[in-house]
This record gives structure tokens, sequence and C-alpha cells, in this order.
């Protein structure tokens, strides 16, 4: 029986790291395959990444252009249309709307919003809704739950 006590890896999936500086009989000994003199031979001796010899760097040759806001919260937009693929009185929220393919992928929040019109009567459960999403789940005699951001 297999269990974590008796795994490993499947033969020659795994190589033994190469140990260097060992002496000159192990192949890798002396240089310790840095080679002869230069910055690259030296402890610590790297330039920083993105570094082109005192070229103007690739980051800096391209343009840039608008702005990116590190801050900005990714809102999972629902329209109300939507919503009639559920079950009448079933609870919506975040689970449901994935498990329905209507949100996909990561983001901070679920929004509602009153694009069309909803038939059956739902418990909505998200993080925001907008005001005529809210006025037509409760006018088709469902409840909103409003939870979070």
């Amino acid at each position: 029986m297999i269990d974590l006590s008796n795994l490993s890896p499947a033969p020659g999936s795994t190589h033994a790291r190469k140990r260097l500086g060992r002496g000159t009989s192990s192949g890798h000994g002396k240089t310790a395959g840095r080679g002869q003199k230069g910055q690259k031979s030296r402890s610590g001796g790297s330039p920083r990444v993105g570094f082109e010899g005192g070229q103007m760097p690739l980051s800096r040759r391209l343009p840039k252009r608008g702005f990116k806001n590190i801050f900005a919260k990714n809102i999972a937009i629902v329209n109300v249309e939507d919503l009639n693929r559920f079950d009448g009185s079933a609870a919506v929220d975040v689970v449901a709307l994935r498990e329905a393919g209507l949100v996909r992928g990561q983001f901070d929040a679920v929004k509602v919003l009153g694009n069309g019109d909803v038939r059956v009567k739902l418990n909505v459960i998200v993080d925001s809704i907008s005001a005529s999403a809210r006025e037509k789940i409760e006018k088709a005699g469902g409840s909103v739950e409003v939870c979070g951001g």
C-alpha cells in the first residue's frame, strides 16, 4: 500500500546536486565551475537584474503609456437577467455563481447590476448590488443581503 511513509521519486527523475569546490578530482574543484577571474567569479559578483553593461536597459528604452492603479479592486459583474437560471427561492451567493459559470477567475467582490428582468424568487447574497437590481429582485419576491465590500 502506498502512503506518505513510503513515497519516493520515480527512478531517474532526480539527480544528486553538483557539489562545487570539493577538490580537483571531483571535476568541480578549484574555481568551482566559475572560470578564471572576472566579476562573475567573485562572491556576490553579479550585476543586478536587467543590467546591460551600461547600455540603456530595455525597460527604460521602451515607451511607457497609461496608468495602472495597483490599489484597484477587481469586481465581477453579474446582471439580474443572468439570475433566471437559478431555481426559485434558491440562495444565490458567490459559490453558486461560480458553479453556474457566471463568475470566473480571481476577483475581490461580486456586484449585481440591474440589466434585464428577473422572473424567479431568489435570496441573493453578494458583496454589492445596484439600486435597480435590488428593486427588481425584491419585486419578484426575492430578498437581497449585502455582505462585505
